[in-house]
């Protein structure tokens, strides 16, 4: 299998925008061929320090935003070779509306799986 993290900075005021834009795309990725999984996820909790962690204690609710909110695509394929054919046409569809609400470029993570 192969394997996308995207991990997006959105501007605190295109939130609504953006998440409707993630179903879009989400919707679109589930019906090509070689598509396994796509999920995205909004940050809303942090580890309030590793001591929290190694006492089981549960993550803390963000409460407030300081410019941008955190989302994170992760998105699961047959293939290196699915991926570079369902990239141009997204890229084509949606490329433009993403921009507008990114305070800067995606970090983009690719890779096989181990286990």
């Amino acid at each position: 299998m192969f394997n996308e993290i995207c991990i997006y900075e959105v501007k605190l005021n295109k939130q609504d925008e953006v998440e409707e834009l993630m179903r879009e795309v989400a919707d679109f990725y589930k019906f090509q061929p070689g598509v396994i999984e796509v999920k995205y996820i909004k940050r809303t909790h942090r580890q309030k320090d590793f001591n929290t962690v190694k006492e089981g204690q549960v993550p803390v609710e963000l409460t407030r935003y300081v410019d941008k909110v955190t989302y994170v695509l992760y998105w699961v394929l047959e293939s290196k070779e699915a991926h570079a054919a369902i990239y141009p046409i997204a890229l084509e569809k949606f490329y433009k509306r993403w921009t507008r609400c990114l305070t800067t470029m995606p970090r983009i993570i690719l890779g096989e799986n181990i286990v």
